[in-house]
């Protein structure tokens, strides 16, 4: 064991604000002792600041048509092999109030991106028709609505916000601008995407963005300045995962892939490093990490994560929404996956907030609102048993740039 490393890696761990370098010591953190004394302390902050419940969101890909083209996206505009789709207003609204019924509390809305008249006309629509099929005792304005569609007008954002929407995740992909144009074509913009951010906060929403761990040619610096970035720009909820081909895709053949258990590693301590940054702000243990390991969403809840989406895409569709190879759950049903996610949360001694929106803290401490029960911070029990997986493996850093 590296004494010197654990030293400092305890020292930052006691900091009360963690600083840039502090953070490219977090990700770079090989030893399986720092490793575990990471991921303890951000579990301990998520108890303090968020509570112990998980939040879901029931995922509908709603449409996998895209005007965008981004080179690493399974379904960008220029991929002719994938199956185009848009659901009826029927499939929509039915598998919002099938989340109503099995008490997941909200919702996320997710397509390709698109900004024709047609296309808000429709997601306005649906939202009021998913507001009138949700509202119960239980919930008396119906699900929480998340939208994940991209980059929009204004005015159109602000249709979606009145129509009853008030989560936005529009994910930057990367906060390095040097990354972002080596991921999209020159007419996809940098500045374009950010500015949508700042119009989603200026509206009114919760804002939520992420980043791809692993991108081909990341360093960890970068992913430290992405860290940064979510402070800078005060986000409510995060959404990040390891970056994973598509063979569909049109990356550079060639472009250097970290191995399985470097991209993993770096995305558990990434969420890690979030949470002891950010404290209380929503961060989703996302379908990607179970994409590469089948107990990784229960291990990014351990680093810290308290938000999960399970999967209520119609199944008769879901094969066709793929952003990446490997995706999980393509063909288990709404119920499978609302049974199998119960006992797996179980599983790292959390619980499910049921039949609430359970939005970010961070939003409604800014926004002096009053903090529901359930996002109150819990008393702490006895802590969890460490994940035995990672310290059975060296992690291999990524290169900083000198």
């Amino acid at each position: 064991m590296n004494t010197a490393e654990t030293g400092t890696i305890a020292a930052i761990l006691r900091k009360p604000v963690l600083l840039k370098q502090d953070l490219v010591a977090i990700l770079a953190a090989t030893d399986p002792a720092d490793i575990e004394r990471i991921r303890a302390a951000a579990e301990s902050t998520l108890l303090e600041h968020c509570g112990p419940t998980v939040r879901l969101r029931g995922l509908i890909e709603f449409s996998n048509l895209c005007v965008s083209d981004c080179l690493y996206c399974g379904i960008r505009k220029n991929n002719r092999e994938v199956e185009r789709y848009t659901l009826s207003d029927e499939d929509i609204v039915e598998s919002a109030r099938w989340c109503a019924t099995t008490g997941y509390g909200s919702v996320v809305l997710q397509s390709g991106e698109r900004r024709d008249r047609r296309f808000i006309d429709s997601l306005v629509r649906n939202i009021h028709a998913i507001k009138d099929a949700t509202r119960s005792e239980k919930l008396p304005d119906g699900v929480g609505i998340t939208l994940c569609v991209g980059e929009l007008a204004r005015a159109d954002y602000e249709r979606l916000y009145q129509a009853g929407a008030h989560r936005y995740l529009l994910r930057m992909e990367t906060s390095s601008r040097e990354l972002f144009a080596a991921l999209h074509p020159p007419a996809q913009s940098y500045d374009s995407r950010l500015a949508c951010l700042h119009m989603l906060k200026d509206i009114g929403f919760q804002i939520g963005t992420g980043v791809m761990i692993g991108i081909p040619g990341q360093t960890i610096e970068q992913l430290a300045d992405d860290l940064l970035f979510f402070r800078d720009l005060d986000i409510d909820m995060i959404g990040m995962g390891p970056y994973i081909p598509h063979a569909q895709a049109a990356m550079p053949p060639d472009a250097p892939l970290l191995d399985v258990a470097t991209r993993m590693d770096l995305a558990f301590k990434m969420i890690a490093g979030a949470r002891l940054l950010l404290r209380n702000v929503n961060i989703a243990a996302t379908t990607a990490l179970q994409a590469l390991d089948p107990v990784g969403r229960e291990k990014g809840l351990r680093f810290g994560a308290n938000v999960i989406m399970p999967q209520v895409t119609p199944l008769h569709v879901r094969q066709m929404y793929t952003l990446y190879d490997g995706k999980p759950c393509l063909g288990d049903t709404a119920s499978q996956c609302a049974s199998c996610l119960e006992q797996r949360i179980h599983s790292v001694g959390r619980r499910i907030l049921h039949d609430g929106w359970g939005d970010s803290a961070h939003y409604a401490r800014r926004h002096a609102m009053n903090v529901p029960a359930a996002m109150q911070p819990p008393a702490i029990g006895p802590a969890q048993p460490a994940i035995p997986s990672h310290g059975a493996r060296r992690v291999i850093p990524l290169q900083l740039k000198p």
